[in-house]
């Protein structure tokens, strides 16, 4: 959080509709009482997302398998999971549903699982009603405190006769899932085993409901936007930034320190043109609708939002000539039409980021998203480590790239690294990954089979290159073998060599990036007073990116670019195809 006090850019008095109050004081601490408890809240990113899916389908199987229910109750029930943590305002329906139809099955003998549906399952279902009924109930708390705090302050939205997009994305991916979910359940009575069939047709209806959770979400949120629209909204005059996440950030209005944000909301200006500074991923994203944010997540995690950081930190500190690497972008004074609370729909006409420009219109491409005090307090926290962790690892960096620019005063006409002990270690666990997962699913069904096939294929595309990779570089830049060819990115293009983690990361303009990744540890290098060797080449081609004249003076030729690993991974995959077929007994 920023705690220095700043004069906020000025909106100017044409675009304030008339007797539109400010959001401060006491009544923003009516409306942030309102809000339910930090364990009640639901603050997912997109990570979180897909591993509640993955999380379900495993539940959904053990239900199955283990549980001894019929299909299609083993697919539903892992969704009232999802439905409470996304969909509060359906579990009450949900849950009743279920519970009459579980009661029903279990109310016809004999079931094995009787247990299974009497001390887990029906229990389950009644007790994730109340969290959902307390957030729904927190909902309607906020929404009042809104409205008591713009005072009967109304106006018509700017551009309220546009087109509404809203929704768009998820309801086409919705439609999408239900397609491989009713053709998989339609085809399931073709398998010939029949717990392979019992799977197809629980994963069928998985999906399908999954389907129809992503077409829901689409639904209410072009609905919300739709009645945000149709009439004059309550309005609020509050404080805005813009986080290095592309999200915006709303403050009360004598917030000048930025101390207590009030909620998060993805937005987007409907012509797609903003003026002033923009932190949002700068990747080319033609290809998606501005409005097609997901409403199932967190909006922290928009693609590729740490990479954005990343990069603009580093072009500060190596002279890349990126965007400033600043967290926030500037406070600004702004119009909230509508009435914010977890999951609603706004506007925002904020002023510009730059002095003449026009103010800014833009709409929330998801839901509002309250920030608790304990999580605003827990944001401060992390905020704070991490940037005592980046100053060290910034000033190791930077120690690492001075030694490196001292050694290599006269460059040489080619520099060439390639791949050493580390890599190929990590390649030995990843076979011995691969090797465990051969063993462990010996004697399992159909579906197990094809997952275990999919990871073998992908580990035969990955165990080539850890063992291979090579990067050549020379006065026109730095060339990278690969699976197909060599790819050749021009020192203009060249962004950022760094190690993170586990990984070493090349990055070039268009957003673009090169990654390999091999066992680290900080601990044992001190010890051993050791340099990681992917450390020592990225402080290497950092000093090169920094300065020119470290750059190497000759041309690499075709044969110092490395081969193409296709062949190697073609082997490995057709090896890998051959056991499972030994282990299906085909061959």
């Amino acid at each position: 959080m920023d705690t220095n006090v700043r004069q906020p850019l000025r909106l100017p008095a044409s675009a304030i509709p008339e007797g539109a109050v400010r959001w401060r004081g006491e009544l923003v601490r009516r409306w942030t009482a309102a809000l339910p408890p930090r364990r009640m809240s639901v603050r997912l990113r997109l990570v979180h997302v897909k591993l509640a899916v993955l999380c379900g389908w495993l539940a959904a199987a053990a239900l199955l398998y283990y549980g001894g229910l019929p299909p299609y109750l083993a697919a539903v029930l892992p969704l009232q999971a999802i439905w409470a943590l996304w969909r509060p305002e359906i579990v009450r329906y949900t849950a009743a549903v279920l519970f009459v139809a579980v009661a029903g099955y279990a109310s016809w003998p004999p079931h094995a699982s009787w247990w299974v549906l009497g001390g887990v399952v029906l229990p389950a279902l009644v007790l994730s009603v109340p969290p959902a009924e307390y957030r729904a109930r927190a909902r309607a708390r906020q929404q009042e405190a809104a409205l008591a705090a713009s005072e009967g302050v109304t106006a018509r939205l700017p551009d309220a006769d546009r087109p509404v997009r809203r929704g768009r994305f998820l309801i086409r991916a919705g439609t999408f899932l239900l397609v491989p979910g009713a053709v998989l359940t339609a085809l399931a009575p073709l398998v010939p085993h029949a717990e392979d069939r019992r799977a197809a047709v629980m994963t069928g209806i998985h999906v399908i409901g999954l389907g129809l959770t992503v077409l829901l979400s689409g639904v209410l949120g072009r609905r919300r936007a739709r009645a945000l629209r149709q009439a004059p909204a309550p309005v609020l005059r509050v404080l805005v930034r813009e986080t290095a996440h592309g999200v915006t950030e709303v403050l009360a209005a004598d917030d000048t320190a930025a101390l207590r944000p009030l909620f998060r909301v993805a937005v987007s200006d409907p012509d797609n043109t903003a003026a002033g500074i923009h932190l949002a991923d700068p990747v080319d994203r033609t290809d998606r609708d501005p409005e097609d944010a997901d409403d199932l997540d967190d909006t922290d995690a928009l693609p590729s939002a740490r990479d954005v950081v990343v990069d603009d930190v580093l072009d500060d500190v190596l002279g890349g000539g990126g965007l400033p690497a600043e967290r926030f972008g500037p406070l600004r004074e702004a119009v909230l039409y509508g009435t914010p609370y977890d999951g609603a729909e706004i506007l925002l006409v904020s002023a510009p980021s730059k002095p003449g420009g026009a103010p800014r219109t833009q709409w929330s491409t998801g839901p509002v998203r309250p920030l608790s005090g304990p999580e605003v307090r827990r944001r401060l926290v992390r905020a704070k480590r991490a940037a005592v962790r980046a100053a060290r690892s910034d000033a190791r960096h930077a120690e690492l790239v001075a030694a490196v620019t001292a050694r290599s005063a006269e460059p040489v006409p080619v520099r060439r690294w390639r791949a050493g002990p580390v890599d190929r270690l990590a390649a030995f666990l990843m076979a011995q990954c691969g090797v465990w997962l051969y063993w462990a699913a010996a004697g399992e069904g159909l579906w197990h089979q094809a997952l275990l096939l999919f990871a073998g294929l992908r580990g035969a595309t990955r165990i080539p290159v850890k063992l291979s990779w090579r990067i050549t570089a020379d006065r026109t830049g730095i060339w990278l073998n690969g699976l197909l060819q060599p790819r050749h990115v021009p020192w203009n293009d060249l962004r950022s060599a760094r190690r993170e983690g586990f990984d070493l990361k090349l990055r070039w303009r268009g957003g673009d990036s090169w990654v390999v990744a091999a066992p680290h540890s900080a601990r044992l290098q001190r010890r051993r007073g050791r340099i990681h060797p992917y450390d020592a080449l990225a402080a290497e081609l950092s000093a090169m990116i920094a300065d020119p004249a470290l750059r190497p003076t000759g041309e690499s030729g075709e044969e110092e670019h490395g081969r193409p690993l296709w062949p190697y991974a073609a082997l490995l995959a057709v090896v890998w195809a051959v056991l499972m077929a030994v282990r299906q007994g085909w061959l």
